[in-house]
């Protein structure tokens, strides 16, 4: 006879508390979502490294302060640190401190994450986006638990368990050279992806009212917002490119910019409801239709696809750049020669 064996089933929400476990603030009850938590409850009773992968804005940092908090380190410090928003030459000195004169600045010694995160949870944040020089140096002092600081010879021995994410492919990295194998393989103990919302869109709404709620502790005068059928749909039939961070802004925005208690559709941002008339480009038989000449179609179709990038990315310039494969400055010229502006319920925060 065959034996009988059972799959492990995740658990529900009322089975996660049942366990214990702490969601810290991370809303929603679709499959995806519980799956993540179930194995962040698993996770959080060992000292396992954890890599956290997820389109950016998918939650990655609250999945990994869920873990830290769920385990028997929650009373050491959880230090968070974004790799990639701080120069190559200077991420070696906050990870690992440096010592008084180790270079050109350095005026007096000062401690690292490394050294701050002792008895806790350390959360390397855009890993991907690491030197491969650095990416060396982790690895050691992951491997051995100790380091020393920039310019320094005495050894630091830290107790530290380590989380890292990023929303890069790091094994097709791997195979371009730009990642080291064996940092992979030492990050990648417990491997855990989040989904992006437009794959877990049973959450918009339950997202919805969480924002809500905390709008609602953090200002005395805010009045929650009841979303009509229809704008309800578009808000889950939107695709959320930015996903749950860019959810949580157009919540704001529409608590800012609403007055009234209903939201109905008209209220929602065009690029939500789709009627953005410039994200709209004129085909090329339009363009002789209309006795357009060359320039201005081109003037057209360039001012239609940045438009397009910019309310993609909520008007943030930099990503905007990156979406279009282009230098910052060159867009910032080129918004202030279109004289482009966001429009009216949309505003940059």
């Amino acid at each position: 006879m065959t034996p009988n064996m059972t799959q492990p089933q995740t658990l529900d929400p009322e089975g996660l508390a049942k366990e214990g476990f702490d969601r810290s603030g991370i809303a929603g009850t679709s499959k995806g979502l519980l799956r993540v938590l179930d194995t962040a409850r698993k996770v959080s009773r060992s000292d396992s490294s954890v890599l956290i992968t997820g389109e950016s804005g998918t939650g990655k940092e609250l999945i990994a302060r869920a873990i830290h908090f769920n385990s028997s380190r929650r009373d050491g410090p959880m230090v968070v640190i974004n790799c990639g928003a701080i120069p190559s030459e200077l991420l070696e000195s906050e990870l690992f401190g440096h010592e008084k004169g180790a270079f050109t600045g350095a005026h007096r010694s000062r401690i690292g994450r490394f050294e701050i995160a002792d008895r806790g949870t350390i959360f390397l944040d855009e890993i991907g986006d690491m030197s491969p020089e650095l990416q060396v140096k982790l690895l050691r002092a992951l491997q051995e638990r100790r380091f020393e600081r920039v310019g320094g010879t005495q050894t630091i021995e830290v107790d530290i368990r380590v989380i890292s994410a990023t929303n890069k492919d790091l094994e097709n990295a791997i195979e371009k050279g730009d990642f080291r194998e064996d940092l992979y393989y030492r990050l990648n103990v417990i491997p855990i992806h989040i989904l992006p919302l437009r794959e877990r869109r049973e959450d918009i709404l339950t997202l919805v009212d969480h924002f809500q709620g905390n709008l609602r502790s953090r200002l005395s005068n805010f009045q929650v917002k009841e979303f009509s059928s229809k704008a309800a749909q578009a808000l889950v039939n939107y695709d959320w490119p930015g996903n749950i961070r860019e959810l949580e802004n157009m919540v704001e925005r529409i608590s800012v910019l609403v007055e009234k208690q209903r939201v109905e559709i008209k209220d929602l941002p065009g690029r939500i409801t789709h009627t953005d008339s410039d994200q709209i480009l004129p085909g090329v038989a339009s363009v002789f239709d209309r006795g357009m000449g060359f320039n201005e179609a081109v003037e057209q179709y360039q001012r239609a696809l940045i438009f397009h990038a910019l309310n993609e990315t909520g008007w943030v310039k930099a990503r905007a750049a990156q979406l279009l494969k282009m230098n910052r400055t060159t867009l910032v010229e080129k918004i202030k020669k279109i004289d482009l502006e966001p429009e009216p319920e949309m505003p940059v925060f």
